[in-house]
């Protein structure tokens, strides 16, 4: 009996030790899905650089990206969530045959705002819906369209288990601009797949296709990423690589592989 007591009290130490741990390992995994939701009510900061080569004419050319994409959830109800989404790039041009284009500097940024309900709906999807707007925010008319857009967007999602499958598209029309320049009209399609596993790793494959319909051509990089999450100090982060192969692409623009590197900065609730 007295051998039996002290089996019990060691197991009782033992749970106690590995509890704390494995609800912290819980929290991690399932923080890790949350950033597989674009409209997670979660305050991201993801740094994105890409990297591309071009063909055609511009054989040879290659731009770095680096965008910068913070994502600022607010409370606006019991049962609703306004999502905000800021892209702004920062690029970088080399090689090109039209001397102009080799510039360095800010591109348009594009801002989404969607309107989504704090609980999923029936079948457990999340959705959410409002507009987009583009602004002509760029240092060189080489980097940028000299024109505002506004449009919709909207992403609809899924997360079973560890799997989350969705789509988000949107579209932009020129509003307003330079007149000498062409007037957009943009369809944008991502679907998107990813697993996350319990040791927070997240694996996923999707697209940014673009269908610009002044130019009747379709833009369809396909990427294929794999991203960890991981702490320093009180900090959360998120390091993604992914592959990226341009299955389409307009003429002299960018072709075959691309790479793309991506830190997130993370600060939950």
């Amino acid at each position: 009996m007295r051998h039996n007591g002290w089996v019990y009290m060691l197991t009782l130490v033992s749970t106690a030790l590995t509890a704390p741990a494995q609800a912290q390992d819980d929290q991690a995994a399932e923080l890790a899905k949350e950033l597989a939701n674009p409209i997670a009510s979660l305050i991201s900061v993801p740094l994105q650089y890409n990297y591309d080569r071009y063909g055609g004419l511009n054989d040879a050319a290659s731009a770095s990206r680096l965008y910068l994409q913070p994502v600022i959830p607010f409370s606006l109800n019991t049962e609703w969530n306004l999502i905000t989404r800021t892209i702004a790039p920062l690029v970088d041009q080399h090689g090109f045959l039209m001397d102009s284009m080799n510039e360095s500097g800010l591109g348009d940024i594009t801002s989404s705002q969607f309107f989504s309900p704090k609980s999923p709906i029936a079948g457990g999807w999340i959705w959410g819906a409002g507009p987009i707007e583009l602004l002509p925010t760029a240092t060189s008319d080489m980097l940028g369209s000299e024109q505002w857009g506004l449009g919709p967007t909207a992403v609809v999602l899924k997360q079973t288990g560890p799997w989350t499958v969705g789509m988000l598209t949107s579209h932009i029309w020129s509003v307003a601009g330079e007149e000498d320049r062409d007037e957009i009209s943009a369809t944008s399609l991502q679907p998107f797949m990813s697993y996350t596993t319990k040791t927070h790793t997240t694996v996923g494959a999707y697209t940014e296709s673009v269908y610009d319909w002044k130019a009747e051509q379709w833009q369809v990089p396909l990427i294929v990423q794999a991203g960890q999450l991981f702490k320093i100090g009180p900090q959360i982060l998120q390091l993604a690589v992914a592959g990226k192969y341009w299955a389409e692409a307009p003429d002299n623009g960018p072709e075959g592989w691309g790479l793309r590197v991506q830190l997130t900065l993370l600060f939950p609730k």
